[in-house]
């Protein structure tokens, strides 16, 4: 199948549930993404604002901490994100192999052994038997624990990278923060149980769903986007073959799921298709190559040094600025940096958005334009 770049746009856009906002479950929008990126929970929030109207921040808040429908901890790329509770052991079994194994190839510098990670492990969930504790506390009684080996790394390796194993095997996972600082609870009294999913299962599934939401897409697209090194997600792809057809977009070749192509032959973006995007939106991570979102030009604007991607305006799937969002008292301030001349419609849309986040946000907003081009 032949396909147009605006095609393709307009698909992720729907898939993505940036097309139009509408009411939904936060697990459904998370299910839907594959998860949103969220060492920044206020950029998070701002993901989940940006696909639906009919949540708030106090919703997002009962749905990790009260109803547990959504649960946070570290996947992919080793960086946190929030995930439907339910999807918790798939993520988890789709991941582990090649996060394992970068893992302990690192600690092994520092002599730590499987041995030593597994009595870590061990340690870590019985001292969270009693409930959610926060980092500080938990590393305090875990020290006395640990091995020599374990104490050796944990001198150039402090904070999440003493947790980390347990992390990467689902035993823990990030609890209500206790003041500043993060918590961590184990799994297994946060999570209902749930039935154990083979491995090469799971990250077919973890393919099948992504490329729901980002394709057409290549191997290499899927293996940045889940951080599973190309040698390990080439098996689970292959054998997913026949669910596959290839998409000629331009001179690339990319693939989707062979059910997704009517959708795909019918994608349409109703212009002008306005939207505000937070730091690390799921949109702005599917791809290797990005001059489908933003031209070469202000590539360094959006994506950052230190892996910092910055909050961008959107116009048909298309990056067209940047802006960025203050807060001072009762009013907040944004301010948007063109990339190109905005048209009345394009600011009557970025109005339109404000007017929606400061629904959000409980506040009023003032919104700044800088030098246009």
């Amino acid at each position: 199948m032949t396909s147009t770049p605006s095609q393709v746009s307009a698909f992720r856009l729907k898939r993505h549930r940036l097309a139009a906002r509408a009411h939904g479950a936060l697990a459904d929008i998370c299910r839907d993404v594959c998860g949103v990126q969220s060492q920044l929970m206020s950029a998070a929030e701002l993901a989940l604002w940006a696909r639906t109207s009919s949540i708030s921040q106090q919703g997002i808040e009962s749905a990790l901490w009260k109803k547990r429908s959504l649960v946070r901890t570290s996947l992919m790329r080793q960086t946190l994100h929030i995930i439907a509770a339910d999807d918790f052991a798939l993520f988890i079994s789709a991941l582990k192999e090649s996060r394992l194994d970068a893992l302990m190839r690192y600690m092994s510098r520092f002599g730590v052994r499987v041995k030593d990670v597994e009595n870590l492990n061990q340690s870590i969930v019985e001292l969270l038997r009693s409930g959610p504790m926060s980092q500080a506390d938990l590393t305090k009684k875990l020290l006395p624990r640990t091995s020599h080996n374990i104490r050796n790394y944990m001198k150039v390796a402090w904070g999440i990278q003493l947790f980390r194993a347990a992390l990467v095997e689902g035993l823990i996972c990030y609890g209500p923060r206790q003041g500043n600082d993060t918590a961590y609870i184990a799994s297994n009294r946060w999570i209902p149980k749930q039935k154990p999913v083979p491995e090469n299962e799971a990250k077919q599934e973890l393919i099948r769903r992504y490329l729901s939401a980002y394709g057409p897409a290549t191997p290499q697209d899927f293996s940045r986007w889940s951080g599973i090194p190309i040698n390990q997600a080439q098996k689970p792809w292959q054998g997913l073959n026949d669910q596959l057809a290839e998409v000629s977009v331009g001179s690339r070749k990319l693939f989707l799921l062979r059910k997704d192509i009517p959708q795909l032959s019918a994608a349409e973006i109703q212009t002008p298709l306005v939207r505000l995007l937070p730091n690390f939106d799921p949109f702005l991570l599917g791809h290797v190559e990005k001059d489908y979102l933003i031209d070469k030009r202000h590539y360094k604007r959006v994506y950052r040094n230190q892996g910092w991607i910055s909050p961008v305006v959107l116009l048909d799937g298309k990056i067209i600025g940047v802006w960025a969002l203050k807060a001072r008292r009762e009013r907040t301030f944004v301010e948007i940096a063109p990339f190109q001349a905005f048209s009345k419609t394009v600011r009557l849309g970025i109005d339109k958005e404000l007017g929606s986040l400061a629904g959000f946000l409980a506040t009023s907003i003032q919104l700044k334009y800088t030098h246009q081009p």
